[in-house]
């Protein structure tokens, strides 16, 4: 990668999303949002997501729809308006629920349903045509790190993953990167291993998309926790934190949003 000089821009919000993968019924995600809710309900300084199972975004819709604090997000979508896709869901049936948010490319998809580079920058592409916000993922396996191939593998990624993203659309994306080796293993990057990618991530977004570049947020996710936020968060490059187990658990995940707040924010509630 060549040498890019990366110039001050706007202050990144932070970001904090909760990844509920295939956990909670739609009863318990009305208990989980409420709970939610009810603690996060002052922190006007970070944006706040939850993307519950699709069977459950009806009801977290319902729940949400008396707040506007936490935004609704949703773990997958199919790239076209509709058609003869069993077990698929579309963007606009996603916005007809209220979802704002999407993720694209988690490494689940990757490794069990064979979603590929292409496939994720279809769907991203598409995403925003259909007024989603996408959170695309990237991050390198435990062999490739040990092999020392991790940035050419997130570089590969996110090249590939943002082939057809519109410029016109940065403000909306959002980068995740998940060392696959950390996710739901209790292991996670240290605060410097993490930060060292995320640099070149940020540098690699300024190559492909000029200043505006700098203003993309990228946050981390593997394994997160209350005990690891506030020093992960710390790293200048760090804009937030994809959760995972951790969201499914209202205090520790808003433990998790709190230690974004005083490290990014610039306003105090």
């Amino acid at each position: 990668m060549t040498k890019t000089k990366i110039k001050k821009s706007i202050p990144r919000r932070p970001f904090v999303a909760g990844n509920w993968k295939m956990h909670r019924t739609a009863s318990d995600t009305k208990i989980l949002i409420e709970d939610i809710v009810q603690r996060v309900q002052k922190v006007a300084t970070v944006d706040m997501v939850v993307c519950p199972p699709f069977t459950s975004l009806p009801a977290a819709a319902e729940t949400l729809g008396r707040h506007s604090i936490l935004a609704l997000g949703a773990q997958n979508m199919h790239q076209t308006k509709e058609g003869a896709y069993t077990g698929e869901i579309s963007g606009p049936m996603l916005r007809e629920l209220g979802v704002r948010y999407v993720i694209l490319g988690h490494s689940e998809r990757r490794q069990y349903f064979s979603e590929t580079d292409a496939s994720v920058a279809v769907k991203a592409e598409a995403a925003v045509g259909y007024h989603l916000r996408p959170i695309v993922c990237v991050g390198e396996t435990l062999a490739q790190r040990e092999a020392g191939e991790t940035n050419q593998v997130v570089e590969t990624q996110i090249r590939g993953s943002l082939a057809h993203f519109p410029a016109a659309h940065l403000d909306e994306l959002v980068i995740a990167y998940e060392p696959v080796w950390a996710i739901g293993t209790g292991k996670v990057a240290t605060p410097k291993q993490a930060n060292e990618v995320h640099h070149r991530i940020r540098k690699l977004l300024v190559t492909l998309f000029g200043e505006a570049g700098s203003s993309i947020r990228v946050i981390y996710g593997g394994s997160v926790k209350p005990d690891n936020a506030a020093e992960l968060m710390a790293e200048a490059d760090i804009d937030g934190a994809l959760v995972g187990g951790a969201s499914l658990d209202a205090r520790s995940f808003f433990d998790i949003i709190e230690a974004a707040r005083p490290v990014r924010a610039s306003e105090n509630d």
